[in-house]
This record gives C-alpha cells, structure tokens and sequence, in this order.
C-alpha cells in the first residue's frame, strides 16, 4: 500500500484513467461531482451541510476502505467519513475523496460473552433489535439512526443508561482501522495498543474505522419516556428538574429541554410554534421506585403529555423523540462543572418564556456517575468531571444559507459562561466550533501530546484532517 502524501506538495489531480483503476479496485460504487447519485451519497443528516468531494467511493467492505485510503494517498488528498446518522458535521471540501460506510452493515452477536461485533455503516436500531432477542442491550444514542461508530468514537453518552455505566467507548474491546498507509489493523489492549487508546475519544483522527466490538448489558425494559409540559411552566421546571438532579441515583439518566419547535402539522398541537418543555428520563430499576423517583417532576407542573412508562428498551427512542429525517441545524456544545438555580435562571434569560430567542432546542443533559469513573481498557474519553452537558440547535430552512445562522445560539453558552468548564469534549464540540485550540482543551496536556506523537507516526500527512483534527507533532498546533 502506499503511503499517504506530503500535502505541502499540493494534491495530483485525477485522471479519467485513475478513476477507472479505482472503479475496479472496489466493490461498492464511485461517484464523481455530476454523476446520478452523487448528491445523494454525500448528503448526511445534518441538511445544512453540503459536502462536494472530488471522489466518493461507497465502501461496501474493509478492502473497499483500504482502496479508498490508498487512492487519496496517492494523490495527496485528504480523507473524509460521512457520519452514518447524526453527529457534528463539517463540510466536505472539493479536493477530497469521502468515504460513506451505509453499506457496511454487518453485526454479529456473542450472547456467552455478552458482546457485539459491528461494521462501520450499522446504526443503534439494528444493534438494538438485535440484542433485544439475546435479552441484552447496548449503550444507546439518543436516535434509532444514530450511527454506532461515530458516537462511540467521540465517547457515546447513552440517554438509557449512561450514568449507571458510563461512556460506551470505555466498554470497546476492539477495533479494526485503515490507517493512513492503507493498511488494515486490528487495534486492542494487545495489538496496536497506541492506536486502541487513542481511537476511543479521538474520534476519526488516526484512521477510518470498519468494524468494531463492545460489550452488551443484561437489561431488557426500562421505566422511561419524557414529561411534557408549557413553555410557560418553564421556570417551575427547570427548578424542580436542578432539584431533582441534586439527589438522583446513579441508575437515572436524564435530560430537560426547551423546544421551540416549527409549527408542523406532524407535531402535537400543544408544541406547534410555541415554547414547551420536555424533561426526559429513563432508571434501570422497577416501575414502583421509577414512580416515586419521577413523582416530584410531575408535580412541578401541569403536564401536557406524560410518556414515561414501563417499555421495552427497544422503545428508547420515545425518551429524546428526536426527528425521525434528517434536517438543516447549526450546533452548538459545551459542558458545565455545576448547575445551580442561579445557572437555570441563566438559561431562562436566555431562552426562557420571555427571551425573544431563535433557538430551538436548548438540551440540558446530566453527567456525572459511572460517567466520571474509568472502567475497561484506558482511554482519551475526558472531562470525565463535568456535571452536565448542553447543547442549542438551530434549525436552518430548506434552500436557505447556514451562514446566516452560524451565530444563532452562541448567547446560549455566553450566558451560562460563568458556570461552563474551560475544558470540551469531542462529542460537544460542533464542527462549527472545532478549531484546533478548541479541540486541544477536550484533552489534559500529556494526554494531547501524546496524541499528536501518535498521528505523526501513524498520519504525519494529516491525511485524517476533516474532522475534529488533531495535527501531528511535527506540524505543530496551528496546523
């Protein structure tokens, strides 16, 4: 295989021979800017983004992967993955060659082991689904469609059952990654161990990942669903959810949101271009302890709508409802070291009731429990002592430009800047936002460090720069 190129040479332009070499050398299809289907194969979830490559290649296989990479290497060109569902989204530029792994659907499941092998295009429906019928689950994202490898990659916090078991990538037991040579490797805590620590919490840095194994838990249902309530109760809410939040057992993952959703008709009447709030909520023990759990929640206020039960983990999705298709946003992330009720009344300033505010989603999402605790082989997944996580969404119209609203929803986080930690995290972190320096402060100095030593050795090219990009040692920190 060859080695990736010196992009300060500048990238080999293709030629029609070239192209036709690639062609034959994969199984899956190639697109070329102009070609029927292009557009559809570089379109992710995030509507707003737009990717225009100069090559896709729909990866069917591993070896497929391993031709893709070694093509860009040839010609100097850099090397994107579009995610498989949701997830922080950058443009793709027009010299790169983008890799889509959706074809890549293979799972397999270990129920003695407890364990799951899947490929690079699976999503957490599949994984669930199947798990389900082993009587055993995996540590979900907030969607069906959300795509396993990319969340993990960035930690994987699970709406079900983070706080009781903390970040899915300390539960990985191993990877196979094409690296910048080309080359397929099976990274462990006994093979390739630089390359296993630093892919859990490094995201796509160090290679395109094609498959991957990680542990499965003996749960079947849970008591779990979202309190709806009206955006003028929101004070009463967020109060009582702070409150609640102080006390809360480790089993108890949950999440208060305030949705300023379009006026659609597929939604409830009473969220139709007003202001409610949802507070989502899901425990691990009976349905009895999860009443009395949740009881103070639904007395805050008169609720709208009340879909907590007890349901089948299948059903997790029913926790966050996050649309079912792919819409336009700009994002934007960070973590906090407390909430307090001064730090709520922040929030209501900003996009309370009364706030003339364009934001559409403001989730504010609990952390700590086993999320602040390592478990398995060690990782970079850090800022393990953050309270919470929030995130604002944007929602940007069909055909209209996302550069109009790149700074809607940064008076979010400029308001609560008294209570957010200087450190990020990888998964909070909109590609907006992911510059290098800011990038740099999801990890502690010798953790960063001995990141960069390992993308010289295994990318010093920085062919793997499309993303939440940490530059080689060699290509210092303004790379």
């Amino acid at each position: 295989m060859t080695s990736a190129s010196n992009p300060l040479s500048g990238p080999r332009p293709f030629s029609p021979r070239d192209i036709r070499t690639l062609t034959v050398d994969v199984a899956g299809p190639v697109f070329l800017p102009g070609d029927n289907g292009y557009t559809e194969e570089a379109t992710g979830f995030n509507r707003a983004v737009t990717h225009r490559p100069a090559v896709i290649v729909g990866a069917a296989d591993a070896a497929d992967v391993m031709s893709a990479v070694s093509f860009a290497g040839r010609y100097g060109r850099p090397v994107a993955v579009l995610s498989t569902g949701h997830g922080p989204s950058g443009d793709v530029p027009e010299d790169a060659v983008l890799i889509t792994t959706r074809r890549m659907t293979g799972l397999s499941i270990d129920a003695g082991e407890r364990t799951v092998r899947v490929e690079a295009g699976v999503n957490w429906r599949q994984v669930v689904e199947e798990a389900a019928g082993h009587g055993l689950a995996p540590l979900v994202g907030s969607a069906a469609d959300v795509g396993v490898v990319g969340y993990t990659l960035g930690g994987g916090l699970s709406v079900t059952m983070g706080r009781a078991f903390g970040w899915a990538a300390d539960h990985v037991q191993w990877i196979d990654v094409v690296t910048a040579d080309g080359e397929l490797r099976h990274a462990s805590r006994d093979s390739e161990d630089d390359l296993f620590w630093a892919l859990r919490g490094g995201k796509s840095n160090f290679g395109v990942v094609t498959a991957m194994e990680f542990s499965l838990f003996p749960v079947t249902q849970l008591y779990a669903g979202a309190l709806y309530f009206s955006g003028d109760d929101a004070r009463e809410v967020l109060h009582a959810y702070e409150r609640f939040t102080t006390t809360a057992p480790e089993e108890v993952t949950s999440s208060v949101a305030l949705l300023r959703l379009p006026d659609l008709p597929t939604l409830p009447d009473f969220m139709r271009g007003r202001l409610t709030v949802a507070v989502r909520f899901s425990w691990l023990g009976s349905e009895a302890d999860g009443e009395g759990l949740i009881a103070p929640l639904r007395a805050a206020a008169p609720v709208l709508l009340d879909t907590v039960e007890l349901r089948p983990y299948t059903e997790f999705d029913a926790i966050s409802a996050d649309p079912p298709e792919g819409i336009g946003a700009v994002e934007h992330f960070a973590v906090l070291d407390e909430v307090s009720p001064d730090t709520i009344d922040a929030l209501l300033d900003v996009a309370g009731p009364e706030a003339d505010s364009r934001v559409n989603v403001v989730d504010l999402r609990q952390l700590g429990g086993a999320l602040s605790r390592y478990s398995g082989a060690p990782n970079v997944v850090g800022t393990r002592d953050a309270a919470f996580a929030v995130f604002a969404f944007v929602f940007v119209p069909p055909g209209e430009d996302r550069e109009e609203y790149r700074t809607v929803g940064g008076e979010v986080m400029e308001r609560l800047e008294p209570w957010l930690t200087v450190r990020k995290h990888t998964n909070f972190l909109g590609a907006n936002d992911a510059t290098t320096e800011r990038v740099r402060l999801a990890f502690d100095a010798p953790t960063y460090e001995r990141l960069q030593e390992i993308k010289a050795a295994r990318d010093p090219a920085n062919m793997f720069r499309l993303n939440h990009n940490i530059p080689p040692a060699s290509a210092g920190a303004g790379s």
